[in-house]
């Protein structure tokens, strides 16, 4: 690969994903692309660059899926479920008696293991929602993990990784080799392609917005954009959840963190809420969703 080559895949990544890699990432591209390039028949990257150059819809598509990380699993990190548990739905409970009703947004769902996490807490709480209208809407870049995400069905070392096996038992079914959610489950999300570089108010507001371990993965500027953007989409006693090695702090007073319940934000009033100044004469760049 030239460098020519490598540039241009750089900004094209980072138009089209988010994805922002720094100078010595080569390697990265060629062991990710260089497979999807034989498998178009191509005759390796340099071709690849050409027919990206050309427009074709298909392996832009294609790239963009290739370069982004999918690394999850059920209950990951685990204090983020804790916060969900012990913190935001009693509040969320109390706030919406009068309503009984709760929007979720899962902006990185990925093949599914979070969002189905969130629908099991919520499954266990039993009889404090009974009766009540729960709305999940788990977003993702790539159709690929989201098809995955839809159907609900994990090999064994999938449902190892973090899920209780109590859980497992009650929410799922095996079949051979593999397990299925159950269709109660299933039936509490709705999986839709979203890119964060496009408008997504047409998602409406939340109450919960679970956006973490994406950020990372974008340069100062875009993350300003996007905090601000989701300040736009969450109700004004919300709760925004990050990732343990994302932050608003330094970036944005849309947000404010809760104390001692790391990665758990509230939004600030609108009317008070001012994005930090950034390099002179920078304008703000959009990005995309990418990793989870």
């Amino acid at each position: 690969m030239t460098p020519t080559e490598y540039e241009y895949l750089r900004k094209f990544l980072k138009d089209n994903s988010g994805l922002d890699l720094s100078a010595d990432k080569q390697y990265l591209i060629e062991s990710r692309l260089l497979p999807l390039a034989r498998k178009a028949g191509l005759s390796g990257i340099a071709e690849l660059v050409q027919k990206l150059q050309g427009g074709s819809r298909q392996l832009i598509t294609d790239v963009v899926e290739a370069m982004t990380t999918n690394e999850t699993f059920f209950f990951r990190d685990k204090v983020p479920f804790d916060h969900f548990r012990d913190t935001i739905m009693p509040e969320i409970i109390k706030a919406r008696a009068g309503k009984r009703s709760v929007r979720i947004w899962c902006a990185a769902g990925s093949t599914g293991q979070e969002p189905y996490s969130l629908a099991m807490c919520l499954k266990e709480m039993g009889a404090a929602l009974t009766g009540w209208r729960i709305e999940i809407i788990a977003t993702d870049l790539s159709q690929e993990v989201l098809e995955k995400a839809k159907a609900g069905v994990y090999s064994q070392f999938e449902v190892q990784r973090g899920l209780p096996i109590q859980m497992l038992v009650k929410y799922f079914k095996q079949t051979g080799e593999t397990w299925q959610v159950n269709p109660e489950l299933r039936a509490m999300i709705q999986h839709r392609q979203l890119n964060l570089l496009h408008d997504f108010s047409q998602l409406g507001t939340f109450d919960v917005i679970f956006c973490r371990n994406v950020l990372i993965y974008f340069d100062q500027d875009t993350k300003i954009n996007i905090f601000n953007r989701l300040a736009r989409q969450i109700e004004p006693d919300g709760f925004l959840v990050l990732g343990a090695a994302e932050t608003v702090v330094g970036l944005t007073d849309t947000f404010r963190p809760i104390a001692e319940r790391r990665g758990l934000y509230k939004p600030n009033d609108p009317r008070a809420a001012v994005a930090k100044p950034v390099l002179a004469g920078v304008a703000p760049r959009l990005a995309v969703m990418a990793g989870r």
